[in-house]
């Protein structure tokens, strides 16, 4: 008999608050993790960032199709568990240990995949028609928890030390373990779930490459996937340096860096929901597209050309407007493929993702290397709130961020291959058959631990027990 735990049913509420406070953590240690990592490898600061985080990518890519599978057997409440565990694990390693903290963060890739489970558990709570609104919350969410913790750890950073935000960051992370301990319900019906640990789980869900394997079949989603494939490998990359980058670089101090990112958060928030709505109903799917990659082919263009700090300023306000293209690319293929297709479809989209999460930064961070863009000095963060010095002998080259440039450079790519992507006028017809392989496709879907999450897509789900799983914050239209 499996007793009832947690507060209330579960809900959207428990996923969200799961996801806040795991990305509130991380998000603080932003100032101090460039620290550590420049004092740790002062010889290959990029280079080193992009193997640690290229190596976690990959490994992320590998055990999330099992780790979805695991949950469609034995519930999804143990691995919030152990996903949030190993995820924040490495955060009190980093003042006792730098090595085993970054030989951590990279092993940690395995079971850094707190979204799958959360995109599981948020599909058995609500119904189809409420889902896309769903994970436009559990994004909105994911955008709110980055763009105030790294202004707070800065600030923190500044007045009281490093070592007292790495402690902020590992409570938060405890309470947030806690949480899912004491107060989040199991969302997987009982009649689903097996209540033997010994439940069969073939090779076949396990594999992260079978959802690849099956791209080539359907022309049109062929093409979606390479546009996605060369639009999210250099923006992979930039997310693992670009906080690196404006710190050595430009010379953006760490409270400007904290700025930067809540600006442009907030703004990338009003474009994904406001601008991306609007955007759809007026352009269409395939244009609003088109448009999201125009302003990254735009905005890394000014990253890979500028040089002033105002340029910084400005491309990142287009970076912003660029964060409409996934969401537009997700509802792109769903309205491309059959009712009883979708999971399987956004499992490729979301399995591509992660291999570039995984080649994205090793890539920038091997450019890097190459074009010797290091930096020779570099100040501890704890000081005051002004500029830091420019580096003795920061080297000057004609195009300062190389991999920017080749990263617009694939862009350019993808949009020529957006141009042949066919636009469906209207969805085809919902069929009333039953879906024979729901659980198959919902842990194909089961993605990777990525920046933003598919606020857009329409995953197969178990239907929902009664009328009683009603959330009213999705009823609203407003939300």
């Amino acid at each position: 008999v499996i007793v009832q735990q947690g507060v209330g049913r579960p809900s959207v509420y428990h996923a969200v608050v799961v996801i806040f406070l795991e990305f509130f953590a991380w998000g603080l240690l932003t100032t101090p993790m460039l620290t550590v990592l420049h004092e740790t490898f002062p010889q290959h600061t990029f280079l080193m960032n992009g193997l640690i985080q290229g190596v976690k990518g990959l490994l992320s890519f590998m055990s999330a199709p099992l780790i979805g599978a695991l949950s469609d057997v034995w519930g999804r409440r143990p691995f919030l568990l152990v996903t949030v565990f190993f995820t924040c694990a490495p955060i009190p390693l980093m003042r006792l240990s730098p090595w085993w903290y970054f030989a951590m963060i990279s092993m940690s890739g395995a079971f850094s995949v707190t979204f799958s489970v959360i995109f599981a558990y948020v599909a058995d709570v609500t119904e189809e028609r409420e889902r896309s609104t769903a994970y436009g919350l559990v994004s909105a969410t994911f955008a709110a928890s980055l763009v105030t913790s790294p202004a707070i750890g800065a600030y923190l950073s500044a007045w009281y030390g490093d070592s007292l935000v790495v402690l902020l960051a590992s409570l938060i992370a405890l309470a947030d373990i806690c949480f899912i301990l004491l107060a989040v319900p199991e969302s997987l019906p009982d009649k689903m779930r097996l209540n033997t640990w010994g439940a069969p789980i073939s090779w076949e869900q396990a594999d992260p490459f079978a959802s690849l394997r099956k791209v080539g079949q359907d022309s049109t989603v062929l093409l979606i996937c390479i546009t996605v494939f060369l639009s999210y490998l250099p923006e992979a990359g930039q997310y693992s340096s670009f906080f690196l980058y404006l710190r050595q670089v430009i010379n953006f101090s760490s409270t400007t860096i904290a700025v930067f990112i809540g600006v442009v958060g907030i703004l990338s928030i009003v474009a994904q929901t406001l601008l991306l709505t609007v955007l759809m109903r007026t352009l269409g799917n395939k244009n609003t597209v088109l448009l999201g990659l125009g302003f990254q082919i735009l905005q890394l263009a000014w990253y890979g050309f500028g040089s002033e700090p105002w340029m910084m300023w400005a491309a990142g306000a287009v970076a912003a407007m660029s964060s409409i293209t996934f969401p537009a690319v997700s509802a792109l293929v769903s309205r491309s493929a059959d009712p009883d297709k979708q999971g399987l479809v956004q499992g490729m989209i979301t399995g591509i993702r992660g291999l570039c999460n995984g080649l994205g930064p090793a890539l920038y961070g091997f450019i890097f290397f190459l074009f010797n863009v290091e930096l020779s000095t570099m100040d501890p963060i704890q000081g005051d709130y002004s500029i830091d010095p420019i580096p003795a002998h920061s080297p000057q080259t004609l195009v300062p961020g190389p991999p920017f440039l080749l990263g617009a450079c694939t862009v350019v790519v993808a949009f020529l291959v957006a141009l042949f992507i066919p636009e469906k006028r209207s969805p085809p017809p919902v069929s009333d058959k039953p879906h024979p392989d729901g659980k198959d496709s919902l842990s194909s879907l089961a993605g990777v631990h990525i920046n933003t999450p598919l606020p857009g897509s329409d995953e197969e789900a178990p239907p929902t027990a009664s009328d009683e799983d009603f959330e009213p914050l999705l009823q609203d239209s407003i939300v």
